[in-house]
Order: C-alpha cells, then structure tokens, then sequence
C-alpha cells in the first residue's frame, strides 16, 4: 500500500489498557507515522457502554463490534480480555485478512493454534507481546531474536499480584490473609483475587511461553497448576533460615530422557507453583508487582528479562509496539513471522518430571528418627541432599531438602513418611528451584 495511505485500526475495548492505546496513539501520532512509514488512524473504539469511556471522543466510540471489524480497517487491536466475544470477533477479523493485535493471555493459551492457523490462511499478522509480562520484550525475543537457538529452560515471575503479596510477606513476616487484604487495599489485587492467586494467569502465560520456546502447541490444561493460599508465614521463615525465598514460578523446560541403548527422547514439561529459590539467584531480587523471566539457552546462555509485568500504560506500551510492526509490515506488504509449532514435543505428567523438595517435619527426638525417614525416601530412591535436624523437650523439627526426582515419588515419599509412628506431623512441602541438582 501507499506511504499516504493511512493505517486504520480498530480497537476493542477501552478499559485500563485501552484507554493507554488511545492516548499513546493521540500523543505520539507524529512519531508513529514516521515509524511506520505512513499515519495510523483509530476509526473505532468498540465498547459495551459509550457514557463510560467520557475520556475518548465520543464519534469512535460503537457498540457494534462485528461492525466495526468488518469496517474498512487493516488492524484489529483487542483488549477485551476473555475466550467470548474476543475469540468470534479476532477469527472474524483475521478471515478477512485483518491483522490482529492481541492482550489477551487466555484466549491464547486456549486458542492459540486456532487463530494461528486463520492468519496463515489469510496472510493475516497476528502479534501477541501484551499477553505476557506486561512492557517487558520477552515474546518477541524468544519468537524471533532467539529462533536460531536451542532454548532448554523459561522460568520466571509472571505475575505481578502474588508476586507482591509473597515479597511483603517474606519482608514483614505477615500471613497470607493479611498480606492478601494489604494487596487489595492498595490496588494490587482484583476484587476477585482467584485468577491471580490459585495460579490460572500464570499458568494461561506459561503456555504460551512454553509454546514459543519449544516449537510445540501448550495450552493452559497442560500446565500443572497450583497458587500461594496455602504459602504460610512458616514457609516463608523456613526458607529465610536457608537463605532462600519464595516466588510462584512458571516453569518451562526441555525434558531429555536418554534410553539403556543411548537414544534420547524429549519432551516438555510446564507447571506453575510457589517454589523456593537461593537469595542469590537473580529472581529472587524481584519484589513487588514487578515480573522478571529467566531464559536459558544452548548458544545465548543464560538471559532475564526484567520490568513491569502489569498495568494500564506498560502494557500498553507492549501492544504499541507490535501495532507498529504490525503497520510496517501493511506498509511493505510483508508478514510478520508465522506460528512455530514443528517439535511437536509431548507435554510430560507432572508426576513424571523431575522435581525438588523441601521438608519440613516435627519428629519424636529419640534415636534412629533420621533412619527410619532416610529409608522410606531409599526405598522410593530419592536421594536426600541435606539434612539439618534441631531437638526441642519432647520432638524435634527435621528439615530435608532431596535432590531431583520424579514428582511422584517425591509425592509417595511424603504421604508414607506422614504415616511414620515417629513423624508428628509434615508440617510444609515445598519445592526447590534455582540450584544445581
């Protein structure tokens, strides 16, 4: 197309984020078009009430998003959030040859080979940089800048309301109750903390992270899952006292298995939950709302990427930033780059990757505890790494961290040791991450 012709962009929605994009376009309009090579114009603005939107001019504003998708624009942008109305509208827009920009995590994670496969058949752009860590350039690298190289391991802070709830928790020796409610007073957390809390934006991000790093399609069903409610003020102490915190990670690794006749097979293995990690490892540093994702890869080594994970104008400015390659390539008549899913790797169960736990037990403190809970962890051949052991008047605390092993003998470890005469109780489980195995 023409350098004079204009980029007409339609935007659905106009919450938080939305009314960033309208800014950033209104504010940098000159400095987009030079980028771009010709001047980008929002046409329209879809959203379900007009009187609520008094901060954008009242002309683009419809509620009529079918027909503002099917109008005479080049670029859908949604930030509507959710599987329904954004998946029908984004297919509509990307079979008519529209490109698409996209914020939208879940929808992603769940239908991302869908929308994929109607913007190759249409040489349609579909951009994405939004749905993952807010402002931080992390997709893009890892679809492209990193696409010659072998990536074995992602693993990171994607999200930024537990990842503050956890850090105050760990800096003021608080609960998770109180730290939650602290959270959601000072607008770090939603009224319904759920999707942040149990894990399900995380989990919805490492699918998609899974998915560039691997050439394989992830979806969120095959990301182990599991949030921080059950993080105590205990756990937090625990893992001070070992020089560790604790972060919800989203884990995604290349899994190699290698056979008694020297062949390998691979496989992916992805799961979200809170994990302890040394003080010393650059994760451990992230506090707040604040997200970073640590990259490993055979030729590059080791990467993180680090900023703002959330928020109306960082995540905005993620979605500017693939408006304009989007535009550039309207410009040239070119394409962005195409769904990579040729590995095909499969997902690997959870009960069969390689895991580490921390143990925390009270125990009667009579001679021969430490034997009788070394022979169900041998019996289940997993091998302890340290053991740190301290008596009290009539039991004791018994800290045991393993080397890596199948979660499910870790699992099968734990609940027999639970059943041990001599074993109180199992007070904490948790993982350990970070650290040579």
């Amino acid at each position: 197309m023409s350098g004079d012709e204009p980029i007409k962009v339609a935007l659905l929605g106009c919450g938080t984020v939305g009314t960033e994009v309208v800014r950033l376009l209104t504010d940098q309009a000159g400095d987009l078009t030079a980028r771009v090579g010709a001047p980008v114009e929002l046409t329209g603005i879809a959203v379900r009430r007009p009187n609520k939107h008094r901060e954008v001019p009242e002309e683009l504003l419809t509620t009529d998003a079918v027909a503002l998708v099917d109008s005479d624009v080049d670029v859908v942008v949604e930030v509507i959030g959710g599987i329904e109305p954004a998946r029908t509208l984004l297919l509509r827009a990307l079979r008519a040859g529209k490109s698409v920009v996209t914020a939208n995590k879940a929808l992603l994670a769940e239908h991302s080979a869908e929308l994929s496969e109607a913007a190759d058949a249409s040489g349609a752009d579909l951009y994405f940089e939004a749905a993952v860590a807010g402002a931080i350039p992390l997709l893009r690298p890892l679809r492209e800048s990193l696409a010659g190289d072998r990536i074995t391991r992602v693993m990171g802070i994607v999200n930024g309301t537990t990842n503050f709830i956890l850090s105050a928790m760990d800096s003021t020796g608080a609960g998770y109750s109180e730290t939650l409610e602290e959270a959601s007073r000072l607008g770090y957390a939603e009224a319904d903390p759920t999707a942040d809390v149990d894990g399900y934006d995380a989990a919805s991000k490492a699918a998609i992270l899974a998915s560039l790093a691997f050439h394989t399609r992830v979806t969120a069903s095959d990301v182990h899952r599991e949030g921080i409610s059950a993080v105590s003020a205990a756990d937090i102490a625990a893992a001070k006292g070992l020089g560790r915190t604790v972060k919800l990670l989203a884990i995604c690794e290349r899994v190699t298995d290698t056979a008694q006749d020297g062949s390998t097979t691979e496989s992916v293995a992805v799961r979200v939950h809170p994990a302890m990690i040394p003080r010393s490892h650059p994760l451990a540093g992230v506090g707040g709302a604040f997200n970073a994702v640590f990259v490993e890869a055979d030729a590059a080594g080791e990467m993180m990427f680090y900023g703002q994970g959330a928020g109306g104008a960082p995540t905005a400015s993620a979605v500017l930033g693939d408006l304009v390659a989007v535009a550039r390539n309207r410009v040239v008549s070119g394409r962005g780059p195409r769904e990579s899913a040729y590995a095909a790797l499969p997902v690997r169960p959870m009960g069969q990757t390689p895991t580490r736990y921390h143990l925390s037990l009270d125990v009667a403190d009579r001679a021969g505890v430490l034997a009788q809970v070394a022979a169900v962890f041998a019996e289940h051949d997993v091998s302890i790494a340290a053991v740190r052991q301290q008596g009290r008047v009539d039991d004791a605390s018994l800290v045991i961290v393993t080397h890596a092993a199948p979660e499910a003998a870790l699992r099968s470890t734990v609940d027999k040791i639970g059943g041990l005469p001599v074993v109180r109780e199992v007070v904490s489980v948790m993982r350990v991450e970070g650290e040579e195995q």
